[in-house]
């Protein structure tokens, strides 16, 4: 069983380790896709910043994320473990989890392990980026066959937002939905929830980890977290319905 990531937007903004070596991420196969990516992306901040701003769809206060997007080759580097931040990696706690069997879904790598040492970098997989196009459209082209060679079958747990689920679409995947459950009147009442879906989800993915389940179908995974204190459910043999109740 492996369980997919997104990635964050909020990151560390340095490292201490030594420069990147695309060769020793994880599915060295994707080497040459990653490294397309990289010179598109330099391209684009090293033109007009109004441009590389607007495509990478961050505000000008953000504008020191062009110069990191520039000093990929040369940074210092940080697990990914340690590199990426926010909601859902604070409830996760990936550093404290040796050998997480994780896959963490990237617009500028495609896809990378935890252990993977990265530099700090801005680009998200809904970017349009000349002249590669949908990052979420080129990682699918470049990354399915190695993805599904690297998976080999084992059920994934499928934490991704949808632009990160656009890269790959596993056969064996179990999408994890968070719905918040109210009392209304005397009537439970589900809605789709967002930002809280990334504490739940990075819940979800903690517990799976710590306890070392290891499920080989959605069956047994819905067995396992309830088992841990999760109400779950299996409306469909590929989505998991997390409740959240009020």
């Amino acid at each position: 069983m492996l369980i997919l990531l997104p990635p964050s937007e909020g990151k560390a903004s340095s490292g201490e380790g030594p420069r990147l070596d695309p060769g020793t991420l994880t599915l060295p196969e994707l080497t040459g896709a990653r490294e397309r990516v990289m010179a598109a992306l330099a391209d684009l901040c090293s033109g007009p910043e109004e441009t590389a701003l607007e495509t990478l769809g961050i505000s000008a206060r953000q504008a020191d994320a062009l110069k990191r997007n520039l000093d990929l080759a040369t940074a210092p580097t940080l697990r990914a473990a340690d590199l990426y931040t926010g909601v859902l990696y604070d409830r996760l706690g990936l550093p404290d989890i040796p050998d997480a069997r994780v896959l963490i879904f990237s617009g500028l790598w495609g896809v990378v392990g935890p252990a993977d040492r990265l530099p700090p970098y801005r680009l998200s997989m809904g970017v349009k980026l000349p002249p590669l196009g949908g990052l979420g459209s080129y990682w699918r082209r470049e990354a399915a066959a190695p993805l599904d060679e690297f998976t080999g079958g084992q059920l994934l747990v499928d934490c991704r937002s949808s632009a990160y689920a656009a890269a790959y679409a596993p056969g064996t995947g179990v999408a994890v939905r968070v719905l918040r459950e109210r009392v209304v009147d005397g009537v439970a009442r589900r809605t789709v929830v967002s930002h809280m879906a990334k504490a739940t989800r990075g819940d979800i993915a903690r517990s799976l980890l710590l306890e070392g389940v290891d499920a080989a179908t959605p069956e047994e995974l819905v067995s396992a977290l309830r088992d841990l204190g999760h109400t779950v459910e299996l409306p469909e043999r590929h989505v998991l319905n997390v409740v959240v109740r009020d």
